[in-house]
């Protein structure tokens, strides 16, 4: 007897049969929209059909972030996903993971074939990218004359730089041939004096944004010889034109706040600058100063002036010492001077005479030392302190003194 088997073992026994089957997990369906509904979950449940047939379909919350359009009745579009089946319903139903308009899904292959040949040439390298200018004067915009991109960019550039000049090329941004006279802007731009060049347009789907995947204009960006900003679209958008350019800016105004530097932060910073400058030239005057306080002293001790100052100074001093040893020298002198001539007083006739003593002597200035030496009659000079005298010698002294 045959086995009997529950709705919930046959359904997941065909989900698994799903499951196993590789070329229903990776598929890509086109159809149009129907029944299509957003949930409060955030899912989107719809329908694609064709004249035939029809396929229902869910996309997760969680993928929705790859949608960048709002999906609506009526669209042709290719839903890219796996199919299963649905168990509490035994329904099979396509899972979405991506979702493309039908005609946008063969340009965003062209797109990818393009960037992958243009990256293995090396167009998008860092080696060829220019530097954004720092403190650009004029700035040119290749973009369309009406609309909100050159408004954004001169209100921004205003508003960071009063005297930031804007010169406009205007182009066509959307339509076949538009790349041309984009190109035709960079062109111009070149033989004029601009520091920088910003092309740009506002957001779109990838139809109208695909002039600026134009391999042309490609090749026109990198050969350049102005940096170029590419402000194409919004956050989300990125084409061609941003990996060939030097910068890519999410939208216009951002390339404006790239390209033009604050005036008002300029000003602080040279403000800041000068003040610095100030501070550290102060400094190193300071510095200076003391060197060279440093230097004239060590000089001044050095210099021929203060060495002959010192010697002036020692010659002085030498000088004293010497008058006084020769003054010291010269008392001695005259305190032996005093001795001698005290010693001298005792031995000098004179003074002997000054004290009441006399001289006698013949009249040839023989000294009479004795009595016995003089005669009667003889003339004998007596010298006395205050003169000499002649004396006639009388009787004979017969007396005599023992000594």
């Amino acid at each position: 007897m045959e086995e009997v088997r529950t709705v919930s073992q046959i359904n997941l026994y065909i989900k698994n049969m799903f499951i196993r089957d590789y070329a229903l997990q990776r598929l890509r369906v086109k159809g149009e929209v129907s029944n299509c509904k957003y949930h409060t979950s955030g899912h989107i449940y719809f329908t694609i059909k064709d004249r035939a047939s029809q396929l229902s379909c869910v996309m997760f919350s969680s993928y929705r972030k790859n949608l960048d359009f709002r999906l609506q009745e009526g669209q042709s579009v290719v839903v890219q996903g796996n199919i299963s089946v649905y168990e509490r319903d035994g329904k099979y139903q396509m899972y979405a993971v991506a979702i493309t308009q039908e005609g946008a899904g063969k340009l965003y292959e062209e797109y990818e074939k393009l960037k992958k040949r243009l990256l293995a040439e090396g167009l998008f390298d860092d080696s060829r990218k220019k530097e954004i200018p720092k403190y650009a004067k004029k700035i040119g915009v290749v973009t369309a004359q009406t609309g909100a991109v050159i408004q954004d960019i001169c209100n921004v550039s205003h508003r960071r730089n009063p005297y930031m000049q804007i010169l406009l090329y205007p182009a066509r941004v959307q339509g076949e041939g538009a790349h041309q006279t984009i190109i035709r802007g960079l062109h111009y731009f070149e033989t004029t004096d601009v520091d920088t060049i910003i092309i740009g347009r506002g957001g779109g789907s990838i139809e109208d944004l695909w002039e600026f995947n134009q391999e042309a204009l490609a090749y026109a960006i990198a050969d350049c010889s102005k940096p170029v900003i590419s402000a194409v679209g919004h956050e989300t958008d990125t084409t061609i034109a941003d990996y060939a350019a030097d910068l890519r800016a999410p939208t216009p105004s951002a390339a404006a706040e790239l390209a033009v530097f604050s005036f008002r932060e300029f000003e602080m910073g040279l403000k800041e600058f000068r003040y610095s400058l100030n501070w550290q030239m102060e400094n190193i005057l300071q510095l200076k100063k003391m060197k060279l306080k440093q230097y004239e002293t060590v000089l001044g001790h050095a210099s021929p002036q203060d060495m002959l100052a010192q010697k002036r100074m020692y010659l002085g001093e030498y000088a004293d010492r010497l008058q006084y040893l020769m003054e010291q020298k010269m008392m001695s002198a005259k305190h032996q001077m005093e001795l001698y001539i005290e010693e001298l007083k005792g031995l000098s006739p004179l003074h002997k005479l000054q004290a009441g003593y006399s001289y006698v002597s013949d009249m040839e200035g023989n000294n009479i030392r004795s009595v016995r030496s003089l005669k009667e009659g003889q003339k004998i000079k007596l010298s006395m302190a205050d003169g000499t005298a002649t004396a006639t010698v009388g009787n004979e002294v017969n007396e005599w003194r023992k000594s």
